[in-house]
């Protein structure tokens, strides 16, 4: 195959997406039901190879669709269009000067420069990144379901499918819920690995005696329990525990890890693509935490399998990132993912593709039925 990276981009299109979900799931920060929204870019190189990212926006954590799609139509389509494939460290380079913010979209663009790039040399995303490391990805599944019954039959799938790990939202329906739900995890499923993650949920008149309690039935992990900006909140509550308190809205890319570690507000990361604004940059949260000391592992947004597998060749090629995955959404959450082949779980983990770029394509009927609104464009 004659890997030319050197041919230029042709194709730049968009769709925003309305992708149904099975059920309703209250986070810290807010609420999804019925369904969740999500931009999907594709670019097509001059000899019709295609490549895809997924910027998986939400508007209460990361920002909304609506200006990823102006972000990737307006700001961001001129840095690409016409310009050579292999131009991604110059592109995102770029792409970062050109607008402020926007992290899923330019994650959405990078993932798609590199599955282009993938697909043309014959190489998996993951060995673009620095080269793979593991072949699975243990993965955890979040339980948000107000319906408590509900997630104790999605439990139940789970073991049967031999996932270990759940972690239980909390902080939305009182803390005697939260404590019975943990306490009913660990009656029921002893061997089960419980995580808690409040989402931001609780404020600092009541976030210690709480955090407290949940901290004495002895989670991996509690993460991100108060407001983003609380740093000097969050390492009272890191002295004031036994178990590990991770750092999710508060550490979004590479500097914010650095202050993360300065200012001592956390034992691990939640690492995300979306946050970070791209892989390369989540691989550089990842290897900051790792030299203070510090755990990560790949959280997610509201995804389709698509981002999911743009988080898999991100952790497959980083070695610090060592609690496994949620990317659970594509199996678990929607009702139909867009992927044209199952996203690829086994056994309790995901498995790392080895086909050239992320592995798998989306499907272009699920593009064409889930759009609220698309737009193509190209050169002339």
């Amino acid at each position: 195959m004659n890997a030319d990276l050197g041919q230029p981009i042709t194709g730049f299109a968009l769709w925003h997406l309305e992708v149904p979900v099975v059920s309703r799931r209250d986070h810290g920060v807010g609420s999804v039901a019925g369904a969740c929204e999500t931009i999907v870019l594709r670019l097509t190189a001059e000899d019709g190879t295609q490549g895809f990212g997924e910027a998986a926006a939400w508007a209460v954590f990361t920002g909304s669709p609506e200006a990823s799609f102006a972000a990737l139509d307006r700001y961001l389509r001129p840095l690409v269009v016409g310009r050579p494939v292999g131009h991604v460290g110059a592109i995102m380079a770029e792409a970062d000067r050109a607008v402020a913010h926007c992290t899923e979209a330019k994650a959405a663009l990078e993932t798609a420069l590199l599955d282009l790039c993938g697909r043309i040399a014959g190489v998996p995303v993951w060995a673009l990144l620095g080269g793979k490391c593991r072949d699975a990805i243990p993965l955890s599944c979040s339980l948000a379901d107000p319906d408590f019954d509900a997630d104790l039959a999605l439990v139940d799938r789970l073991r049967a499918d031999g996932v270990g790990t759940v972690k239980l939202k909390a902080g939305v329906h009182g803390h005697a819920f939260d404590m019975m739900r943990l306490e009913r995890l660990r009656q029921d499923h002893p061997d089960l690995a419980v995580r808690v993650d409040y989402n931001q949920a609780l404020g600092p008149e009541d976030a210690e005696a709480r955090v407290r309690d949940v901290a004495a039935l002895a989670p991996d992990f509690i993460e991100q329990p108060v407001c983003a900006g609380q740093y000097a909140l969050m390492a009272r509550l890191r002295d004031a525990i036994d178990v590990p308190l991770l750092a999710d809205e508060s550490v979004f890319g590479p500097e914010d890890m650095l202050r993360a570690v300065a200012e001592g507000i956390c034992d691990g990361v939640s690492i995300k693509i979306m946050k970070a604004g791209g892989l390369a940059r989540a691989q550089r949260v990842a290897e900051t935490a790792a030299d203070a000391g510090l755990t990560a592992y790949g959280g997610d947004m509201f995804e389709t399998g698509l981002a999911h597998l743009a988080g898999v060749h991100m952790i497959a090629a980083t070695p610090a990132i060592m609690l496994g995955c949620e990317f659970y959404q594509a199996r678990y959450y929607l009702a139909e993912d867009i992927l044209d082949a199952p996203f690829p779980v086994r056994d309790g983990a995901v498995e790392v593709p080895d086909a050239p770029g992320l592995g798998i394509a989306p499907a272009p009927d699920a593009l064409a039925r889930f759009a609220r609104h698309s737009m193509a464009k190209a050169t002339a």
